[in-house]
């Protein structure tokens, strides 16, 4: 037996519990043995108040059906940047619902424990243990659980409406586990030109993408990016038009990005500057295997 989608489905997203979660997370499950006992897990949710139409479960788990579809040949890693903008625009939250972990929880329990088994089981070590997802990405930190690290990428990287930033950050592994970790992504002025210097090829290993991220963190605590490079100041109508535009909108795109919240984006000027800054600073910075220049 093999990690099946799950035989029963309510019409909406639900709240799970951490407590109620962790009786779910069997070695079986985590070994992509077993399946989730649906009708009793669903026994155990809490509602999602409302009855918003962003609220519906089927339209995220056709988008997660299509995720595994689309990346089927592929390495699963790919599909994080295909999805995080789709998510996103799907489920339409605000930063506070995001920041409910019972959410999250019900997306890899309740509605698609099979996405969680296929995009991240471990590859066979040489010990010969077997291979396993790691408890965390069923309900874990958002930085690390699987369906929480999508939304937050792209909210931190979105440009405004323009969710292509956030398609090149999910496309670096190392950025994307390492910059979710970082408050200073929050300032998005920074999250835009760490994206630049990735567009621009001047970042393209794992390696590098660490040392950039590290390099960004640790300059952040004594330059307050912030003053440097301003951000304007964001206005919270156009989040909330968007997420009452749920009401009439279709399934997102699958071959088009979706569009986000029309926010004004980052300040170009702003930009400019940290991504001069953090070319300089990645230029000095210790990179494992990088050889360094002669002085």
């Amino acid at each position: 037996m093999t990690t099946a989608k799950p035989d029963h489905f309510p019409a909406r997203l639900a709240l799970l519990s951490d407590l109620n979660a962790a009786r779910y997370l069997t070695e079986g499950l985590r070994e992509g043995k077993e399946s989730v006992p649906s009708i009793d897990l669903n026994q155990n949710t809490e509602p999602i108040p409302g009855d918003e139409a962003r609220a519906a479960l089927h339209p995220v788990r056709n988008l997660l059906e299509d995720a595994m579809h689309k990346y089927r040949d592929e390495k699963p890693t790919q599909a994080d940047a295909w999805l995080a903008p789709r998510l996103h625009a799907t489920l339409r939250l605000t930063r506070r619902q995001a920041a409910d972990k019972r959410l999250w929880n019900y997306l890899a329990f309740g509605v698609a424990p099979d996405y969680v088994v296929w995009r991240h089981m471990s590859e066979r070590e040489s010990d010969g243990k077997t291979p396993r997802v790691a408890a965390a990405r069923f309900k874990g930190p958002h930085y690390t659980q699987t369906f929480s690290r999508l939304w937050w990428a792209a909210e931190l990287f979105r440009n405004g409406p323009d969710y292509a930033p956030a398609v090149t950050a999910c496309g670096q592994q190392d950025m994307l586990n390492t910059a979710l970790r970082q408050d200073v992504m929050d300032h998005r002025p920074t999250a835009q030109a760490v994206v630049r210097l990735l567009d621009r090829g001047t970042v393209r290993t794992g390696r590098e993408a660490n040392a950039l991220a590290a390099a960004v963190n640790a300059a952040g605590a004594t330059l307050m990016y912030d003053v440097v490079a301003p951000d304007v100041d964001r206005d919270g109508e156009p989040l909330w038009d968007w997420i009452a535009e749920a009401e009439i909108a279709g399934p997102v795109l699958r071959n088009v990005l979706p569009e986000g919240p029309r926010e004004q984006p980052a300040p170009e000027g702003s930009v400019t500057v940290l991504v001069d800054r953090f070319a300089e600073m990645f230029a000095d910075a210790p990179v494992r295997g990088r050889e360094v220049p002669d002085s």
